[in-house]
């Protein structure tokens, strides 16, 4: 299947619609970047990458700068339309060339094993379905491709845990579009057939309260060989 820019405006309708938490996020994301440490994390998370990368999620484009020489390419998907225009700004700033496409993590619109790398950043706890979304991320993976993933989810003692699903079960996804609290990444990872590499747990804010989205998980996996 072919890939549809953004600005071809050859798309009708979009695959998510969050209007009011695409422009919440777009403002906390940007103070994050500093105040939270989120942009030593995307440098850890990015650095080392080459060849032809896919971005599930993109969200406003705030990896786009951290991308090192040598990727060649980065098509990103994002399927909320503010942030999919916000993404296509920061595409335009960046220092590698980015495709920012409309498309869903569960039907990427891309063709199988054209990639050397994935990226996954804060992205799985959103996903409608995350065993079909990480089929396709493994799809469009050639074998042995990587994937860079760095994601929130269930964590801290039981108090917490029964918090995050509570609010799983509530508000949570209402107010902050579709968001759950209480995935587990690596699980999912390892369950939809990827081998993991070394990962470790990272709390954010690195200083600060511990919140129901402050236990992260920022790590590497692969398509495995002959797959």
């Amino acid at each position: 299947m072919p890939l549809r820019s953004a600005r071809s405006g050859k798309v009708s309708r979009d695959a998510v619609h969050h209007p009011l938490f695409a422009r919440y996020y777009a403002r906390i994301s940007v103070t994050a970047e500093t105040r939270m440490g989120m942009g030593r994390v995307r440098e850890r998370l990015l650095g080392g990458l080459s060849g032809r990368v896919i971005e599930i999620g993109a969200g406003n484009g705030l990896n786009f700068a951290h991308y090192p020489g040598t990727v060649s390419e980065v098509v990103a998907i994002e399927p909320e339309r503010r942030l999919r225009q916000l993404a296509v700004e920061a595409a335009l700033r960046a220092e590698v060339p980015v495709d920012v496409v409309p498309g869903a993590a569960e039907a990427l619109p891309v063709k199988s094993e054209g990639f050397d790398a994935a990226v996954v950043s804060l992205v799985l706890c959103s996903v409608r379905d995350v065993p079909r979304a990480l089929a396709e991320l493994r799809r469009v993976l050639r074998p042995g491709g990587e994937v860079r993933f760095f994601e929130h989810g269930r964590g801290g003692g039981r108090v917490m845990t029964v918090s995050q699903r509570a609010l799983d079960r509530t508000v949570w996804p209402v107010l902050n579009g579709g968001c759950h609290l209480a995935r587990e990444p690596v699980r999912a990872l390892r369950d939809a057939g990827f081998e993991l590499g070394p990962y470790r747990q990272v709390m954010m804010p690195e200083e600060g309260p511990t919140l129901p989205t402050s236990y992260c998980v920022l790590g590497t996996a692969w398509r495995p060989v002959g797959t």
